[in-house]
C-alpha cells in the first residue's frame, strides 16, 4: 500500500518528504538542524563567473554563427529563386537544381546541428567548472554557519535559510 502511494506521488515531492523526515529525525535527536539554500541557476547565470563564461562564449562562436546565418540566407534566396525559375526550366534542368537545393538544405542543416551540439557542449564545460567553485563554497559556508543540510531544489523556501546571496558574493571575488 505505501509503495503505491509513494509511486503515484511526484518523485520531487517524495524527495522533500524524504528530506523533512530526515530533518525531523535529526532534530528529535540533537535539539535544533539548520538548513540552508541555494539557488543554483542564480548562480550559473548572475555571478561574474557566469556572464564572463558567456562572454567567451559569444565571442568563440560569433565566427560560426556569422557563418550559419550566411548560409541559411543564401539558401533561402537559391530557394525563392528557383520557386520563380521553376515553371521555365526544362525537366533536366530543374531536377539538377532541386538536387542542388535539396544538397544546399542538408549542408546547412548539418552546420546547424553541429553549432548547436558543440554550443551545449561548451556551455556544459563553462557550467561545470562554475559550479566547481560554487560547491566548494556551499561546503564552506555550510561549514562555517553550522549548517546540517543545503538544499539545491525546492518547492518553496523561506528567505531566512537562502544563502545564494553570499555564495554569489564569494563567487564574484
Amino acid at each position: 500500500m505505501l509503495k503505491k502511494s509513494l509511486a503515484a506521488l511526484p518523485r520531487s515531492l517524495v524527495l522533500a518528504l524524504l528530506c523533512a523526515g530526515a530533518m525531523a529525525q535529526a532534530s528529535a535527536q540533537s535539539g535544533m538542524s539548520r538548513i540552508g539554500f541555494v539557488y543554483t541557476e542564480r548562480l550559473m547565470t548572475e555571478s561574474k563567473l557566469a556572464k564572463a563564461a558567456d562572454a567567451k562564449l559569444q565571442s568563440e562562436f560569433s565566427k560560426r554563427q556569422k557563418q550559419l546565418d550566411d548560409a541559411v540566407q543564401k539558401y533561402k534566396v537559391s530557394r525563392e529563386k528557383f520557386d520563380d525559375e521553376a515553371p521555365k526550366l526544362s525537366d533536366v534542368d530543374r531536377t539538377k537544381r532541386t538536387r542542388e537545393l535539396l544538397d544546399m538544405e542538408k549542408d546547412v542543416q548539418r552546420m546547424q546541428r553541429e553549432y548547436n551540439e558543440d554550443l551545449f557542449q561548451r556551455k556544459n564545460e563553462e557550467r561545470a567548472a562554475i559550479a566547481q567553485k560554487a560547491y566548494k563554497l556551499i561546503e564552506q559556508v555550510a561549514e562555517q554557519e553550522h549548517l546540517d543540510v543545503v538544499l539545491q531544489e525546492a518547492i518553496w523556501t523561506s528567505p531566512r535559510i537562502d544563502i545564494t546571496d553570499r555564495i554569489l558574493k564569494l563567487l564574484d571575488k
